[in-house]
């Protein structure tokens, strides 16, 4: 059984405090079964962007939730190019943003041997 978007995002976000950063919910979307997107803020402005990922890997790596670095440091003005065309295409989308260094332990990232 998969975890609720929401309670997935909550967890997401006391994670990230108590490791000493920031989080915030920027944007809402269906409480049950929503995407999630993570956007990572560094200290010198740019940003990653984290997106599901593909169902394939999930069945592979064995996780509830995986996701994949679609953005690398980047401006932040590509991210929310990239994000107003997934809300779109998406409607219930959720943005979560970390600010945070390292997303390292926070969530599942599929890797190129996954």
């Amino acid at each position: 059984m998969r975890l609720k978007s929401e309670i997935f995002v909550s967890a997401l976000v006391r994670r990230v405090f108590a490791n000493g950063d920031f989080a915030v919910v920027e944007r809402k979307g269906a409480a049950d079964a929503g995407a999630i997107a993570i956007r990572q803020v560094l200290r010198d402005g740019q940003e990653c962007l984290f997106m599901p990922a593909p169902q394939f890997f999930s069945a592979e790596s064995g996780e509830d939730r995986l996701f994949e670095q679609r953005l690398d440091r980047v401006p932040a003005a590509d991210v929310a190019a990239r994000l107003e065309k997934e809300i779109r295409f998406d409607g219930d989308l959720w943005v979560v943003v970390l600010e945070t260094e390292s997303v390292e332990g926070l969530f599942a990232v599929a890797s190129d041997g996954v």
